[in-house]
């Protein structure tokens, strides 16, 4: 008989179904049902059955990241395998998809099998390791994508980095037309990105002289930047639609990226993207400018609404938190990136439910449904018998301020440090099994 574990007195909520007073059977790895009040009573006077009292929380599947990087191998001293999925467990995800920018460059299936059977080891959140779309990203070689078996590799991208070669591109996203594997897309003009970078540098060496000269520089790099991401979606929008791959854009952060999605979709390109927490919460000139450096930048206010509404009105396809972290003398010297797993929930909890009123089984498609549906994990992302027991139990209306040193990440820097926020993780299962609790 399977080890049968009960939650209850839990309110039961994923994209489908809102339950209050409820509660779920777990049997071994996989929900097993939903058990009525009378049975309920039973079990909870059965020493065969383990109980988690819920106490009017609610329960969730877990959530599932598109984007995160866990810096392993190679940057190690940044984040680890290990310590990003105890952070991602912390933050209430039961799977996460890693970007291949380490040292070396994950560039071939073998790679990203290594990093899935370090997470399975460590025993705290599923993995899904991306492959470079260039090998090493040397933006002229992608024959090793021949290789690669889109149920161990369903995601390709160069994040970090753009092909500035367009006619490789095409090629690549050709080969994954065929083999049915998305081409994730970091969309940044490489050119437009070298012409911020000094003045990114200059505004670090003004910090402390003369800050007003390194706010006015720093707003000077984001609409440069601003114009490398919006010239970049578009041609890999068009070249998408040319090769009939299925695209989807990282961490979009403009206005004309959201309207330049939606009418590729309207033109029949198989076009999806993610927004991340950071760009829902900020806006550009509202937070400590220099320590807040990420690629894509903070944005202004009307790129923060845009991003809001797509989100809102169910045209983005989900939350990536890209998840970044450093150590606190990288930071210092101008990396661009943070932490953010442990925090995403309670950004969007705060930002789109409780500010403008998302309902929560809107927020969980976003978080949990939409993306298993991207990447083809079919028992996942639903509370439904016979899918998988990656669940967590979240307090919605538990205020708390971030701590980063509290962090399981090893990666301590927040732009959200001392913010408070509402929406806690209080508990994380995979495969039926506790693997977080606060």
């Amino acid at each position: 008989m399977k080890d049968l574990l009960l939650i209850y007195n839990a309110r039961l909520i994923d994209s489908n179904i809102d339950r209050k007073n409820s509660a779920i059977l777990i049997s071994g790895s996989k929900i097993a049902g939903f058990p009525e009040k009378a049975a309920v009573k039973e079990m909870l006077a059965d020493d065969k059955v383990s109980k988690f009292n819920a106490q009017g929380a609610t329960v969730m599947p877990s959530f599932i990241d598109t984007h995160a990087h866990f810096r392993d191998p190679g940057l190690t001293q940044k984040e680890d395998i290990i310590t990003g999925t105890m952070a991602a467990a912390a933050g209430g995800y039961g799977t996460v998809v890693l970007m291949p920018n380490t040292n070396p460059v994950v560039s071939s299936q073998k790679m990203a099998e290594e990093n899935n059977s370090k997470a399975k080891e460590a025993g705290f959140c599923n993995v899904i390791q991306s492959v470079s779309i260039t090998k090493d990203f040397d933006g002229k070689t992608i024959d090793h994508l021949n290789s690669l078996n889109a149920k161990v590799v369903p995601l390709i991208t160069e994040d970090g980095k753009e092909v500035m070669d367009s006619s490789l591109m095409l090629k690549a996203m050709e080969i994954a037309a065929k083999k049915k594997i998305i081409v994730s897309c970091h969309c940044e003009d490489p050119f437009l990105a070298a012409s911020a970078r000094p003045l990114r540098q200059e505004a670090l060496k003004s910090m402390k002289s003369n800050p007003a000269k390194a706010v006015k520089l720093l707003q000077e790099a984001d609409e440069i930047l601003s114009c490398a991401e919006d010239t970049a979606t578009d041609r890999n929008l068009r070249l998408a639609k040319t090769a009939g791959c299925h695209i989807h854009l990282c961490h979009v952060s403009t206005e004309h990226c959201i309207k330049s999605a939606e009418l590729a979709k309207n033109d029949g390109v198989n076009v999806t993207y993610e927004i991340t927490p950071h760009h829902i919460y900020f806006e550009s000139g509202k937070a400590p400018a220099i320590f807040n450096i990420v690629n894509p930048p903070l944005r202004k206010k009307s790129d923060r609404d845009a991003l809001i509404k797509a989100l809102i009105d169910s045209k983005a396809c989900c939350i990536g938190t890209d998840h970044a972290p450093h150590t606190m003398e990288d930071k210092k010297n101008g990396a661009p990136g943070f932490s953010g797993i442990e925090t995403a929930f309670a950004v969007c909890n705060t930002i789109l439910c409780r500010e403008n009123k998302m309902p929560l089984k809107q927020l969980s498609a976003l978080m949990s449904r939409n993306p298993a549906q991207l990447l083809g994990l079919k028992t996942k992302g639903l509370l439904e018998e016979g899918f998988d027991a990656d669940l967590v139990v979240v307090d919605t209306e538990k205020q708390w301020t971030v701590c980063g040193e509290e962090f399981a990440s090893k990666g301590k820097f927040t732009p959200l440090e001392g913010k408070k926020l509402t929406g806690q993780v209080i508990a994380t299962f995979l495969n039926g099994k506790i693997v977080f609790q606060a």
